[in-house]
Order: structure tokens, then C-alpha cells, then sequence
């Protein structure tokens, strides 16, 4: 990795198509923060976080979080067997009244009016349908915002890998995350990006592009939502090439 910060990519070579896959999809939804109510709750939960881990991180730089790319990919995939569990029209996508039954199989009770804005909140493309990749988002936001169902049982969803996982990722994010606010501006990229190597430091127009590839709502913040669209699509998840034979034929 060292040595090619001519080419902008030396940190992470995985980033430099994210915002042709994503860039496109997400800016569909517009400026304007619709979900500043799930956004808030987002943001003082990674500031909790952010305070119980009391600066410890498994992560020292950029290039440790990339080493377990592999691993963040073998473990999201494996999600995709519950996603077409509930597919239950073999559509590729999962609407509203099948994301009802599937939380309600998995035992994760929230309102009406919870579902109703994780729905929304993960159907990036206006499409009234949860994608695998949305499905996935939208997984990570539950088990975050979800308190545990007892006091004996401290488990939020039936997999302790999952769970494991997820944990993870929220504390890639809480590593992003220098000042504890909750979510992730240009400064924190800056100082996630140039740690590693202080002496080889990031050009400004590679972070510039690695900040606007998660900062698709262009408020210069990113939360932990937006942050997991870009996370999800870092690690190489690819929802097109995954699909499997019949629910392809059937597009």
C-alpha cells in the first residue's frame, strides 16, 4: 500500500468505485434530511458507545479495518438466507408487510411506527422494497437502536456471530468517529485516512472524495445510516452478482 499515493488509492483500493455504484442511487433522495427523528437516535447511541468504549479500539488505522474486509463479507452474506426467507414473492425485494412478518419471526418487536421509518429510511431507491443490501442496513440499525429483552437475556437478535459482526462495524464506525459526536465529518476522515502513515499523508482531493462518497445528504455530517450504505458497499457485497439463479431469471 505504501508508495502509491500518486494514484490516491494507496489507503484503500476498495473505495475508489463507491460513489459510481452508490453516488447515483442515494442522491435520488435529495438534500433534505428526511429521517433527522431515526438520524438523532443514531447519533446519541454512537455517542454512548463512543463513551463506553473509553478510547479503546481494536482498530489502530485504516489499513486494520481493511484487513477484515474478507471477514465483514464472508459474515454479511450469510444474512442473505434469512432476506430470501421472507422474500416471499421471489422478487428480489422485501416490502413492507413481509418486513413486518420477518421482524416479527425474528422477535424484534417495535411499533408501527419504528418499522414504518426503518422501511423507508433503508429503501434508498424509493422503490417500496428493501434490497439485500438495504436488508442489511436496516438489520445493523435494529440491533443498535434495540434494547435487550430482559435483564437475563442481554441477547437483541438470536445470532452471536451476527451480533459479533455487527459490533464490529459499529466500532469501525466509533474509530471514524475522533471527536465522539456521534457522526463523521471531513476532519475525522482526514485523521482516519493519514494516521497510519504521518509521514505519507492523504491527498486533499482523496479525501475530499472518500468523505462525499458517505455524505450523500451534502449537510458535510454523516450518520451512522448513511455511514452503513457506504461501509456495506466498501466491503464488496454485490446484491446483482449474488442473486441467485432463479431470482435472477426472474428480474
Amino acid at each position: 500500500m505504501k508508495g502509491s499515493t500518486s494514484t490516491g488509492t494507496s489507503h484503500c483500493p476498495y473505495l475508489k468505485s463507491l460513489s459510481n455504484k452508490v453516488g447515483s442511487m442515494l442522491c435520488c433522495r435529495g438534500s433534505t434530511n428526511k429521517y433527522s427523528r431515526l438520524d438523532a437516535k443514531l447519533e446519541k447511541k454512537m455517542v454512548e458507545v463512543k463513551r463506553g468504549s473509553l478510547g479503546h479500539s481494536n482498530f489502530k488505522s485504516i489499513d486494520s479495518i481493511i484487513m477484515r474486509f474478507p471477514q465483514f463479507r464472508e459474515e454479511l452474506k450469510k444474512i442473505r438466507d434469512v432476506f430470501e426467507q421472507y422474500d416471499e414473492d421471489s422478487n428480489g425485494t422485501i416490502d413492507l408487510e413481509e418486513l413486518k412478518k420477518c421482524l416479527q419471526k425474528l422477535q424484534l418487536h417495535l411499533t408501527a411506527e419504528e418499522i414504518e421509518d426503518l422501511f423507508h429510511s433503508c429503501d434508498m431507491d424509493g422503490s417500496e422494497g428493501i434490497q439485500f443490501n438495504e436488508f442489511i442496513v436496516l438489520l445493523c440499525l435494529i440491533y443498535l437502536l434495540k434494547e435487550p429483552s430482559s435483564s437475563h437475556n442481554t441477547s437483541k437478535i438470536d445470532s452471536p456471530q451476527l451480533e459479533a459482526t455487527f459490533d464490529t462495524v459499529i466500532e469501525v464506525f466509533s474509530f471514524l468517529d475522533k471527536n465522539g459526536d456521534g457522526k463523521l465529518n471531513k476532519t475525522d476522515m482526514v485523521k482516519a485516512l493519514n494516521e497510519a502513515y504521518p509521514l505519507e499523508k492523504s491527498p486533499a482531493h482523496v479525501t475530499r472524495t472518500r468523505f462525499k462518497e458517505m455524505d450523500w445528504s451534502k449537510r458535510g455530517k454523516v450518520s451512522f445510516r448513511e455511514f452503513l450504505f457506504a461501509f456495506i458497499d466498501w466491503v464488496g457485497i454485490d446484491t446483482d452478482e449474488e442473486m441467485s439463479p432463479v431470482r435472477s431469471s426472474s428480474k
